[in-house]
């Protein structure tokens, strides 16, 4: 089976990164899989096509010259067919649009992840709800978190169309790794608790630096490290000087060695607002970092109380600040949660496993499927029931 994974992507987050583990692992499954990645006018996601390239892994970049350009969906046509695609799968909202204009004429078998939707400007919002639209007519849509699967039957996707199937990593890149950060942190023999994600609002940094002043005042020997790139890193930089720890806190932008970052650090924390179920959380815990993370998305299955880590309500600086301590204070519980978090990864979010419960998914809808784009069907309720179908 050949299968080509299409995105539009401006940079290595967690979409990518389920992108690239999943085909590397499906290729060991024999199933062949290729990454269509948007090369847009004014940026080329270098980061995507080395760590594809790292793998072995095939990529063909598709120029597009805009939010519409029909040279673009013709050059997905091609592609599906010099490439002898059996199932197009999509990840992300212009992905899904183009994908499925492009697939409409051979009637390929289309799938799209839904990641999580952010709402994050009114643009972005139009565009979530136009992708609402077209996912109603693919032949599958993968939630990643029970969440967002209610999100989605709620948007008018019918519930015999959607799957939620766990995001997986590649645990064996983690296991060993060596701290890569001690010359940017400089923090000597303090403790380094650190954080991972695009620098924007659903991240929640704000509040891990709220957090991280409050801590410091409790132990000012703690170093804090922020990773990642995004526009809103000048505004937190401002931010840390006005708190007055700009001394404590680096800034080290994209990483191209995340199993070295998460080895720099003694604690994890994921302050976001919104998510759905996060690569961070996943590679932290193989890492055997000590977790502590907000109660949103699919992490309360992945960070159990007492267990794993600990779990804060999302925007709770005080909460974040007590649970932080909670673990720089004590070596014995972090080493006690991190082992436990390594093992549920390894349990049930091996990479292995999310390719099966794809591959499974591309073979049952990988056959002639009429397609018509006509208006959307009324909802029959507004809860999600209990038959929807979780791969996990």
């Amino acid at each position: 089976m050949n299968v080509l994974q299409l995105i539009s992507s401006g940079g290595y987050y967690g979409a990518e990164n389920v992108v690239v583990s999943l085909s590397e692992s499906l290729e060991r499954k024999n199933c062949r899989s290729v990454i269509g990645l948007f090369r847009h006018q004014h940026h080329h996601n270098e980061e995507l096509i080395r760590q594809a390239q790292q793998r072995g892994l095939a990529v063909q970049e598709i120029l597009c010259r805009g939010r519409w350009d029909w040279q673009t969906l013709r050059a997905i046509r091609e592609k599906l067919e010099s490439l002898n695609i059996d199932v197009l799968h999509t990840h992300g909202y212009k992905a899904d649009i183009y994908g499925f204009l492009a697939a409409r004429r051979p009637e390929l078998p289309i799938v799209s992840t839904c990641h999580l939707w952010t709402h994050d400007t009114a643009a972005v919002r139009f565009y979530e709800i136009l992708d609402s639209l077209f996912l109603r007519k693919f032949d599958a849509v993968v939630a990643v978190s029970d969440t967002i699967a209610e999100s989605l039957y709620l948007s008018g996707i019918l519930e015999s169309k959607i799957q939620v199937i766990d995001n997986g990593i590649d645990l064996s890149s983690f296991s060993q790794a060596r701290a890569n950060l001690a010359g940017q942190i400089n923090s000597g023999s303090n403790l380094v608790v650190g954080t991972v994600g695009r620098l924007v609002p659903q991240k929640g940094l704000e509040f891990f630096l709220r957090a991280a002043r409050e801590v410091l005042t409790d132990f000012p020997n703690a170093a804090f490290v922020v990773i990642g790139a995004g526009p809103d890193r000048e505004k937190l930089e401002r931010m840390a000087r006005d708190l007055g720890i700009n001394q404590k806190v680096v800034f080290t932008g994209e990483c191209t060695d995340m199993p070295g970052a998460y080895a720099s650090m003694d604690v994890f924390v994921l302050a976001s607002v919104d998510e759905g179920m996060p690569m961070v959380i996943l590679e932290a815990l193989a890492s055997r970092r000590a977790v502590v993370a907000t109660s949103v998305g699919a992490v309360p299955r992945l960070i159990v109380p007492g267990e794993t880590g600990l779990l804060v309500p999302p925007r709770d600086v005080q909460a974040l600040k007590m649970a932080i301590l909670k673990f720089l204070n004590d070596s014995s519980l972090r080493v006690q949660f991190g082992n436990a978090g390594e093992a549920l990864v390894k349990r049930n979010h091996s990479r292995d496993r999310m390719a099966q419960n794809y591959l499974q998914l591309y073979e049952q809808i990988a056959k002639p499927v009429k397609r018509t784009f006509s208006s959307p069907e009324a909802l029959p309720g507004k809860q999600v029931r209990a038959s929807l179908t979780y791969e996990r």
